[in-house]
């Protein structure tokens, strides 16, 4: 029993270090800096929980625009029997490479208007932000697996949140500004209505940045609909 006791501390390092190890990751596509895409969010309530499947054109297509704005939510809730629809794009990566692992790097495809996507992320909704519904500068939990990787001589796009935390620009967004590109994001801070206390900054990178999402990422929107990942 003694030596049991002994081993105890060593296990709780060992399953420490296991939880911390980064994945090992299996895909990987590059030159994704400024390159289009769009999105396609939706799942069904359960109970108090809404769980929503994020389907992407990366790695498919270029999201035509022209079957793009034939999408409608209406369509999409019915042949999928979804109580939450979101059609998120047109967005544009701003990082240069995404290297994906686990359940993130499947095979599993859906098409919606003709367009052909790829199941990339789930998100849990919990019954609070079902009723006060999206808000802009507060972080969502997004389930996936992945590095996000900024190459050095690159400029990176970030919001300081009033706490210190750093989220760094992942895609800009059409949305909102269809006529937003990424020539206007060094001085998006004039067109940002930031919350008190919050920064938007922009930095050259003097050497590579990796954002790894070890199964969860913290992700948030400005109020032009850009995305950022907590670093």
């Amino acid at each position: 029993m003694t030596k049991l006791y002994k081993l105890i501390p060593s296990l709780l390092i060992l399953i420490a270090e296991l939880a911390n190890s980064q994945p090992i990751f299996e895909k990987s596509v590059s030159n994704l800096r400024d390159q289009r895409y769009c999105e396609i969010l939706y799942g069904k309530r359960h109970w108090l929980n809404l769980e929503v499947k994020v389907f992407n054109t990366q790695g498919l297509n270029l999201c035509p625009e022209d079957q793009w704005k034939t999408i409608t939510k209406e369509e999409v809730a019915k042949k999928y029997d979804a109580s939450f629809v979101d059609l998120n794009g047109p967005r544009y990566w701003m990082m240069d490479e995404i290297q994906a692992a686990g359940a993130t790097a499947n095979n599993v495809k859906e098409s919606f208007g003709g367009i052909e996507m790829n199941l990339r992320a789930t998100v849990d909704i919990g019954l609070l932000k079902q009723i006060l519904g999206s808000k802009s500068y507060s972080p969502n939990q997004i389930n996936r697996t992945t590095n996000f990787i900024y190459k050095a001589g690159s400029p990176i796009y970030e919001l300081v949140a009033p706490d210190g935390q750093v989220y760094v620009m992942q895609s800009y967004s059409q949305i909102v500004n269809p006529n937003l590109t990424m020539k206007d994001l060094p001085n998006l801070a004039k067109e940002l209505k930031l919350p008190t206390g919050w920064v938007y900054r922009s930095t050259l990178l003097e050497k590579d940045l990796s954002l790894v999402a070890n199964g969860i990422a913290y992700v948030l929107q400005d109020n032009l609909a850009n995305s950022y990942q907590r670093r």
